[in-house]
């Protein structure tokens, strides 16, 4: 039965990027007016259901809190959208006297969806990529996948309502590691948008195709002795408990300079947090990790009531956060991962050089690169801290859970957060529209280019009216003369004719008498001498030179040019003639 669904999921997988792959062909054809239509009609469909599919996530995963669920699908619909809305995604985005930007979309983006952040991340990911010009389709966490195509569902019909093609927003429904990865490797998917574990952020990685991967968030915060300690924990615990920690820049260690440690305390009892003895925090610790020593999925998300009663421990009413002195960090150490859950870990240091250092230990426990919070009033000592922490984000005195996707923060708004080279991904950033289309640049020279041969320049005017047949050659063959292309010599000849004068030169022998009317030779503006010619057989004249003059004349009056093997035809004339059919041979 596995293998027949890996074989349904991998099949899915292809006819859906392919149904994407021709819708996103017609995409890229909209005009910046359209694209906005058609995100403005998504971005509202999805905030009026987000309460609904906010709900249907946390029946369908058992993860996380509803209202908070229904506040994240907000963020991506809302904040993220009306961020977002008025940035240049079509045609010419960036100019400057020396340089044009012009956007290009990218093709078809493979969305991973996540359980924890199931809806919210579908809503912001679609915006993203339709917003950019691509078609996106989504593979969902099989956990989770009645509340994300559910969300797709949802925002594809208000998308349709504005034209846009129903294959740009495919979701699988059969899910399956094997139908993933044919989703990410497909010959027609061009970027990948990854976000879950490890595992999958690899897999991503190694699939051949450009990738956005974001890594854990193991995140430290630092109480520093200068903080307004009262504020201080009341943002810890917003962050840490807010859907009960599933977002991965949740709070994870608190690390409190020790100046201030007893305050810190009492300030975490007063607001709802539990302090575990070691005994307590033992058992704990073995429903937390696995024995393997990775994160066990069945705390992730739930409350504090469920995870005592699984830990067979006991917490008073109303317990917001579990809290627990830790040792160390490390393997030896299982409270120190990250535990997406309303967990912490608490450690004392002397000192901002200390904290820091503690801070940056966590990280490398399963957080590099992600986020690292601080609380201090100096701004010189946020700095100071921000500098030693191998974090892209670095959120001060505000919950790293909101401070880090950008809604109590001027980060740029998103549900997919770079973890750089610190935490294997190709950027730091958080990612967003820009991050789904290729720029082209128009470059214009600002620094002309030195060069030992000078350009050629164009002869005078007043040159020596020696037939062309001679003396073009004379010019060109000279070993004085520096070497000149096809068309500079075309552009002399031209200039040349045009400068020319009837001369006194007798008449060519005129061909046998023809019982019709002979036209005037075509190119020489129907005068009674034609150009230079060898007289035909059939009484057509085989021009001996046909300049960009002689061309357009017999285009503007209809004529003919009759030419013969020795005829020289300058380039710019061929140019011109060859399409309009100008040139007819003479007969011999």
């Amino acid at each position: 039965m596995s293998a027949d669904k890996d074989l349904i999921s991998v099949q899915q997988a292809r006819d859906l990027v392919e149904g994407a792959h021709r819708a996103q062909a017609e995409v890229a054809c909209f005009d910046q007016a359209k694209i906005d239509r058609i995100c403005e009609a998504m971005a509202k469909a999805a905030l009026r259901e987000s309460p609904r599919v906010a709900a249907l996530a946390v029946e369908e995963t058992g993860y996380g809190i509803p209202e908070d669920k229904q506040v994240k699908n907000q963020f991506s619909a809302e904040i993220v959208w009306n961020y977002f809305k008025n940035l240049r995604t079509v045609g010419v985005v960036s100019e400057t006297k020396d340089v044009v930007e012009i956007a290009s979309p990218r093709g078809v983006v493979a969305g991973i969806v996540p359980s924890t952040n199931p809806t919210s991340t579908a809503i912001f990911k679609i915006l993203i990529a339709i917003k950019s010009r691509n078609a996106i389709v989504l593979s969902p966490h099989p956990s989770a996948a009645r509340c994300i195509n559910e969300t797709a569902k949802v925002m594809r019909e208000a998308g349709v309502k504005e034209g846009l093609p129903a294959d740009a927003i495919g979701c699988m429904t059969t899910a399956t590691i094997e139908g993933t990865e044919a989703l990410m490797k497909h010959k027609m998917t061009a970027v990948i948008l990854a976000t879950g574990g490890i595992g999958l952020v690899r897999a991503a990685y190694s699939s051949g195709k450009p990738a956005f991967g974001v890594g854990p968030g193991n995140v430290p915060v630092f109480i520093e002795r200068s903080a307004e300690v009262p504020k201080a924990v009341q943002d810890i615990l917003t962050g840490k408990c807010f859907d009960n920690g599933t977002i991965c820049a949740s709070e994870q260690a608190i690390v409190v300079d020790a100046p201030i440690e007893m305050a810190v305390r009492e300030q975490f009892k007063l607001q709802g947090a539990h302090f575990l003895n070691q005994s307590e925090a033992d058992q704990l610790a073995k429903i937390v990790a696995t024995p393997q020593r990775s994160l066990n999925p069945a705390i992730v998300g739930r409350s504090v009531e469920v995870i005592t009663r699984m830990a067979g421990i006991t917490a008073p009413p109303g317990t917001r956060c579990l809290m627990t002195d830790v040792g160390g960090v490390g393997r030896d150490f299982p409270l120190s991962m990250e535990k997406l859950s309303p967990i912490l870990a608490f450690y004392v240091e002397d000192g901002l050089e200390r904290g820091a250092a503690r801070c940056n230990e966590v990280l490398h426990y399963g957080g590099m690169g992600h986020t690292a919070g601080i609380h201090t009033r100096s701004r010189e000592a946020a700095i100071r801290y921000g500098a030693e922490m191998p974090a892209s984000r670095i959120t001060v005195n505000t919950p790293t859970t909101h401070g880090a996707i950008g809604f109590s923060t001027a980060l740029p708004p998103s549900m997919t957060l770079g973890c750089g080279s610190w935490g294997g991904n190709v950027t730091s950033d958080n990612v967003s529209p820009l991050h789904l289309m290729d720029i082209k640049r128009v470059a214009f020279e600002t620094r002309p280019v030195a060069s030992k041969r000078p350009a050629a320049t164009a002869q005078p005017a007043t040159m020596s009216r020696t037939p062309i047949a001679t003396s073009a050659p004379a010019m060109v063959q000279s070993s004085a003369a520096p070497k000149v292309s096809r068309q500079e010599i075309a552009a002399i000849v031209d200039r040349f004719l045009a400068n020319r004068q009837p001369e006194a030169a007798p008449l060519p022998t005129p061909p046998p008498q023809r019982t019709d009317q002979e036209p005037s030779a075509p190119g020489n503006g129907g005068s009674a001498r034609p150009p230079a010619s060898a007289a035909s057989s059939n009484g057509h004249a085989a021009a001996e030179f046909v300049s960009e003059d002689d061309v357009k004349r017999a285009i503007q009056k209809g004529e003919k040019i009759y030419v013969g093997p020795k005829t020289i035809i300058t380039p710019s004339a061929r140019d011109i003639g060859d399409p309009a059919e100008v040139f007819a041979k003479a007969g011999f």
